[in-house]
């Protein structure tokens, strides 16, 4: 009975304080491979590798979806206007005195009067549809998505020539270049007594644009205001107004006070609901992704869980002996803890380090897998943009990595707790 009471009392002055130095150590060698738990450490290899990857790619998808919204929401809104004005029940011929109306609003930087319409393109070996758009000189200067972007010729003087601005693709499908002439075709023309007569004029071209977004440099022509309204056959008027605010997710504010400024008769809407169905369905596909590739995640700490509870009853007889020895439950379960946390923390460290780099050199990878494979990877023409985005959000990184680490703890916990409830006479009774 004095001998059970002296050990206990030496159990008790030895204890030592939570993940002490002796646990970091044993689990560092239940970590180690030997040839006797050759295949736990293999679990173990194949449980970081998961995790790695896992982690590592979240971080590269939702950097390139970010970056994808991203140059879209800035090419669309590089040349499109943030708010649209619209005249209700006439044409809009007072415009002049609106856009004045408009432009004093607070938060309206720029105010675009704009004609829109639908032509067929041609020259000499080739034919396509295109969008014409007519503004003022000033007007196209202060879009830096077109004028920051001109690859030939130049925009200077735009609004006093009859000359018409295209995009790089525009003029590679019709083999054209600044100087050359092309024919413009509109479908409603002149009124005569055997019908409509489309209308049909050559103009010359005195810039060649690349805006980066394939779509828009195959389709879009930039006409001068007057001659487009000449051509057309509007007049005194304009098609609508387009304004560029200082923060277009402002645009709710903005439209009442500028609905308010322009009067009774003008229609208001905004960039989001032109372009809400498409903004939408990146949205949803954005989440949808990362539940999904979430799960990569989930399977490889579902690993480490098999892993530990293999590497728990192998070591039975050690707990055993640690338990015999002083060790505490406590003490053995934040021994196992710390062997699975430790393949969570550094898979989920090294795929974002992974994922982080292959983000900043995705366009280069992008390229050197295309010429691997001999394939056009993220073709212009599917994608609409010219080349492959990333966008690393910190916050968003940030709650991938914590995810990625609260799933490692969480999967060690149970194997954890069945170490430390394992019975040191049980375990040595057969040994």
């Amino acid at each position: 009975m004095k001998s059970a009471e002296t050990s206990a009392a030496l159990v008790a002055t030895t204890d030592t304080w939570p993940f002490a130095a002796f646990e970091w150590m044993l689990a560092g060698r239940y970590l180690r491979s030997r040839r006797k738990e050759g295949f736990i450490s293999v679990i173990a290899g194949f449980s970081f590798t998961g995790i790695m990857l896992g982690v590592a790619t979240l971080i590269i998808v939702m950097a390139v979806m970010n970056g994808f919204r991203k140059e879209l929401f800035s090419k669309i809104l590089g040349l499109n206007g943030h708010i649209i004005v619209n005249k209700i029940g006439g044409p809009f011929t007072d415009y002049t005195e609106v856009a004045a109306r408009i432009a004093k609003v607070n938060g309206v930087k720029v105010v675009l009067p704009l004609i829109e319409g639908q032509v067929m393109v041609s020259s000499a070996v080739n034919a396509t549809g295109a969008l014409v758009r007519g503004l003022t000189e000033d007007g196209i200067q202060s879009l830096p998505l077109v004028a920051e972007n001109v690859r030939f010729g130049t925009l200077d003087g735009f609004g006093k020539k009859q000359g018409i601005a295209i995009g790089t693709r525009l003029a590679n499908l019709l083999r054209v270049n600044v100087g050359d002439r092309i024919t413009l075709v509109a479908p409603r023309g002149a009124q005569t007594p055997f019908g409509i007569v489309p209308r049909t004029k050559s103009y010359s071209i005195t810039a060649v644009f690349e805006m980066g977004m394939a779509e828009y440099d195959r389709t879009m022509v930039f006409m001068p205001l007057a001659e487009a309204q000449r051509y057309f056959s509007r007049g005194p008027e304009v098609d609508a107004l387009e304004i560029v605010s200082e923060n277009p997710e402002n645009v709710d504010e903005y439209s009442v006070v500028i609905k308010q400024a322009g009067g009774p008769t003008i229609h208001v809407s905004d960039w989001r609901q032109r372009n809400e169905t498409f903004f939408t369905v990146l949205e949803v596909e954005r989440n949808v992704m990362f539940i999904i590739l979430s799960l990569i995640v989930l399977v490889a700490a579902l690993n480490i869980i098999s892993g530990l509870m293999m590497l728990v009853k192998d070591k039975g007889r050690d707990v055993a002996i640690l338990r015999t020895m002083g060790a505490t439950r406590g003490a053995v379960m934040r021994v196992f803890l710390i062997t699975g946390a430790s393949i969570g923390v550094v898979g989920t460290i090294a795929g974002l380090i992974l994922g982080v780099i292959f983000c900043l050199n995705v366009e280069s990878v992008r390229e050197f897998a295309a010429w691997l494979t001999s394939t056009t990877i993220f073709d212009p023409n599917v994608y609409y943009l010219t080349r492959l985005p990333a966008d690393i959000d910190v916050r968003e990184t940030g709650s991938i990595v914590g995810m990625a680490l609260a799933l490692s703890i969480i999967a060690t916990l149970y194997p954890s707790w069945r170490a430390s409830t394992l019975d040191p006479v049980e375990a040595l009774r057969y040994e």
